[in-house]
């Protein structure tokens, strides 16, 4: 991957402070949505909405290989949007009726705004990594400098920040000019925007979703400092959200819509060299900028490749065994149990007031539903089918 192309990626997926100001006016209702009350259409076709990044695979890939039209659905083209506060106010506004949003972002969604979003599965798990400048060795050494999040409610957000609590250091979310040496000064920066700024030197890591990290490394201006898989073990990132009234109002539609997104995760376990090449721009789709290189380097394991992570720090648990990216839908209540309780010691941005009194175990039972997703699973053989023991509970891993 090219200097240029690598730079101009930031015209495909910006997100910046300002993206983040008008998400927030969507989620508080100051930007006014004249289509959010319209009802459900029992004729809507599947409409996805997604970002240009592997967190989007299930969704592209069924679309790719017809996995909607295989349960008899009527599907449009994908619609790329270029920042999380565009593809969330197609979604409130009715534009898109099939998305994958950062799992934090559905808390914010429906207990700060009461917007009616629901989780009905996983898109991936894992795929995220912190990348440092060349010369940064381990996380203390991220003390006095800058390091760019794709949004403050992001997994990422969540995963660096107890990473640098659990390395002594102090997270700082306002803009400064002066840190102290245990201080790391944390900012929304748009993912394509990371690699250039980490080259810079405006930076000294960011965190985000790939294939980002993956284009930084091929292009030799960053290294891999940790994994976030290897932090919070088989942490999902993005989630499938639709609204609630579809699940209500269109129960057998959504069925199907989960179907052939479950169906495409499966596929995707044993098929991801062809995956990288669907995603890539030479795909028929042009789905995302990235060469294949960048997402077979994501998406196709490489045991040598694996071992000088092991090598540099960047995996510290490879007794755990799990791969770069997987793909497995079922959304654990453990996993959104504890993702709201590592919320609430998150430092972001704005008005995080909601979540003072949410009840983790209450926001399990109530922003999930996964009465399709079980279905859908089932219809492959149960859990199995994606490598898991059958039984829908787990427990949660996180270390620093």
């Amino acid at each position: 991957m090219n200097d240029d192309l690598l730079a101009n990626l930031s015209d495909d997926l910006p997100l910046s402070r300002r993206d983040f100001l008008r998400l927030s006016a969507l989620l508080t209702g100051s930007l006014a949505l004249p289509q959010l009350a319209r009802a459900a259409n029992p004729n809507d076709p599947v409409r996805i909405g997604y970002l240009p990044i592997t967190d989007a695979s299930p969704l592209l890939v069924a679309h790719s290989k017809k996995l909607f039209e295989a349960q008899g659905l009527e599907v449009e083209a994908p619609k790329l949007f270029r920042s999380w506060a565009q593809i969330v106010e197609a979604f409130m506004a009715g534009q898109v009726n099939v998305v994958h949003l950062l799992s934090p972002m559905t808390v914010w969604a429906r207990y700060g705004s009461n917007f009616p979003a629901k989780v009905v599965a996983w898109n991936h798990m894992s795929g995220s990594a912190l990348t440092v400048a060349p010369n940064i060795q381990n996380v203390k050494d991220l003390g006095g400098k800058k390091v760019a999040v794709p949004f403050w409610y992001s997994v990422h957000n969540v995963v660096l920040q107890h990473l640098l609590r659990e390395n002594g250091l102090t997270v700082v979310t306002k803009p400064t000019d002066s840190l102290k040496p245990n201080e790391v000064a944390l900012s929304i920066m748009a993912p394509a925007d990371m690699g250039p700024a980490l080259a810079n030197g405006a930076i000294a890591g960011f965190i985000v979703a790939e294939p980002f990290n993956a284009a930084a490394e091929t292009n030799g201006i960053g290294r891999i400092a940790r994994f976030t898989g290897d932090v919070w073990r088989e942490h999902a990132c993005c989630v499938v959200t639709m609204h609630e009234r579809d699940l209500k109002d269109r129960p057998e539609w959504s069925q199907k819509v989960v179907n052939a997104i479950v169906n495409a995760q499966h596929w995707l376990k044993d098929n991801r060299k062809e995956g990288a090449q669907i995603l890539s721009k030479d795909g028929a789709g042009k789905y995302t900028p990235f060469p294949q290189a960048v997402l077979e380097r994501v998406l196709v394991p490489n045991a040598e490749r694996q071992q000088q992570y092991v090598k540099e720090g960047a995996i510290r648990h490879p007794e755990w065994k799990d791969e770069r990216i997987e793909y497995q839908p079922y959304p654990f209540p453990s996993y959104t149990e504890q993702l709201v309780k590592l919320l609430k010691a998150t430092q972001v941005e704005g008005d995080n007031k909601f979540l003072a009194n949410l009840d983790p175990a209450f926001v399990a039972r109530d922003l999930v539903d996964d009465r399709f997703v079980k279905k859908s699973i089932a219809a492959l053989g149960g859990l199995k089918a994606f490598g898991l023991p059958e039984k829908y509970t787990r427990s949660e891993t996180i270390v620093a």
